[in-house]
C-alpha cells in the first residue's frame, strides 16, 4: 500500500502540474485542439462513461442490446436534434467516437450501396475516388493509408489505389483549381468526391462538384470531412446546401466538445440515394464500435447547446483572431501561407 501511495502522489502532482501549465501558462497553437467547458469535462466522468447501449435498427425498429439504457437513449435523441439544428439537416449519426471512425463508416456504407445487387460476387471496392493530396494539406483519414484502406480498387497498371487527387490553383496551392476539378470529375467518373483536409485555409468548390455530377448517372458520392473546421459551419461553408451528400467531422476542435466523430446529411429517404443513408447508420454497429462512449456522448450534447447558443459570436470571432493573428506576424516580417487579400485565412488555421 505505500508504494501504491507514493506512485498516487507522484501521479498526481504531475497531473496537476500538466494540467496547470497546458490550461493557464501557455500559448497553445494546435489549431486540432481545444479546451472544453467545465460541465462538458463533468459530463465525460459521469455515470455514464462506464455504461453500455447497444443499439441498431432492425425491421424497422431501434433495437437496443442493453437494460437500463432509457436516460442515455433520451440524451442520444436529444443530442442528434441539437445537431440537427446546428447543421440544418434532418439526418444525425452520433456513435462513432471520432471523426475518423465517422470517415470509416461513411466508407463502409458507401461500398455496401454501390455494392446492392452484387451478392453473387460479394463486396465490390469503389472504382476510383478523389481527395485532396496529402502532401499539399489532405486529411490523413481520407487516404488509402488511413480510413480509406482497402475501400478503393487497385489500378493493375501501377499497383496503387485508383485515388485521383484534386489540382491546385499554381498561384496558391491551398485552393482546388475548381475548372480542372470539374474536367477530372467528368474524365474519371470517381465513384466518391471527398472535401476537406487537415491544412484548411479556404472553402472547398463543393457547388462546382455537384452541379458537375449532376449529368452524371450515377454520379459520385460528394463527401465533406469537416474535421477541422466543424464549429465554422455556417460563418466558414455550408456544404450541404451547396450539394454535398455527407459532412463528417469530430467534435474536438473548432466544435469546441469532447473527442468524437459525427455524420450528417440531408439525403432524402425516397431519393436516389436514400439507401446510402440507410446503409451507413447500419454500419456503427455492430461494423465499427461496440460501446460508442456514453460519457463522451453526454459531454457532446452539453457541447452542442452551448454551440447553438454563443455560434455566430464565437466564430466570427474565431476567423476575425486568426486573420489578425497572420496580419500581425506578416507585419513583423514573418512569412504567412494564403493570400493576403483574402486575410491569409477564412478558417482558424495560420
Amino acid at each position: 500500500m505505500p508504494k501504491l501511495e507514493e506512485k498516487m502522489r507522484d501521479l498526481a502532482r504531475r497531473v496537476a502540474e500538466n494540467n496547470r501549465f497546458r490550461q493557464r501558462e501557455c500559448f497553445n497553437l494546435i489549431p486540432s485542439e481545444t479546451t472544453p467547458s467545465l460541465l462538458v469535462k463533468c459530463c465525460e466522468i459521469s455515470d455514464p462513461s462506464g455504461r453500455y447501449a447497444e443499439h441498431r435498427t432492425m425491421k424497422g425498429r431501434e433495437i437496443y442490446f442493453y437494460q437500463g439504457i432509457d436516460f442515455i437513449r433520451e440524451i442520444e435523441e436529444e443530442l442528434k436534434g441539437e445537431l440537427s439544428a446546428f447543421f440544418s439537416a434532418p439526418l444525425v449519426e452520433v456513435r462513432p467516437i471520432s471523426g475518423q471512425m465517422a470517415n470509416e463508416v461513411v466508407f463502409k456504407g458507401i461500398v455496401k450501396y454501390l455494392s446492392a445487387g452484387k451478392k453473387a460476387s460479394g463486396m465490390h471496392r469503389m472504382r476510383s475516388a478523389m481527395n485532396n493530396n496529402l502532401t499539399l494539406g489532405g486529411h490523413l483519414s481520407a487516404q488509402p493509408m488511413g480510413s480509406l484502406f482497402n475501400f478503393v480498387e487497385i489500378d493493375p497498371s501501377t499497383g496503387k489505389d485508383r485515388v485521383i487527387h484534386f489540382p491546385v490553383r499554381h498561384d496558391d496551392p491551398y485552393s482546388i483549381d475548381a475548372d480542372e476539378m470539374v474536367s477530372l470529375i467528368r474524365q474519371e467518373r470517381p465513384d466518391l468526391v471527398i472535401f476537406g483536409k487537415s491544412m484548411f485555409l479556404y472553402p472547398e468548390p463543393v457547388q462546382a462538384a455537384a452541379e458537375a455530377v449532376r449529368s452524371m448517372d450515377p454520379g459520385p458520392i460528394i463527401m465533406y470531412d469537416m474535421a477541422h473546421v466543424l464549429g465554422l459551419y455556417g460563418a466558414f461553408q455550408r456544404p450541404l446546401e451547396e450539394g454535398a451528400d455527407i459532412v463528417t467531422g469530430s467534435t474536438h476542435k473548432t466544435f469546441f466538445g469532447p473527442q468524437r466523430g459525427v455524420i450528417v446529411s440531408n439525403l432524402g429517404p425516397d431519393g436516389p440515394k436514400g439507401q446510402l443513408w440507410r446503409e451507413i447508420v447500419n454500419r456503427p454497429f455492430p461494423g465499427s464500435t461496440s460501446n460508442h462512449h456514453l460519457g463522451t456522448l453526454l459531454a457532446l450534447l452539453v457541447a452542442t447547446c452551448e454551440m447553438n447558443t454563443f455560434r455566430d459570436e464565437y466564430q466570427r470571432q474565431v476567423i476575425r483572431n486568426a486573420q489578425a493573428f497572420a496580419g500581425a506576424l506578416s507585419r513583423e516580417g514573418i512569412q504567412v501561407e494564403g493570400d493576403p487579400a483574402r486575410g491569409y485565412t477564412r478558417t482558424h488555421q495560420v
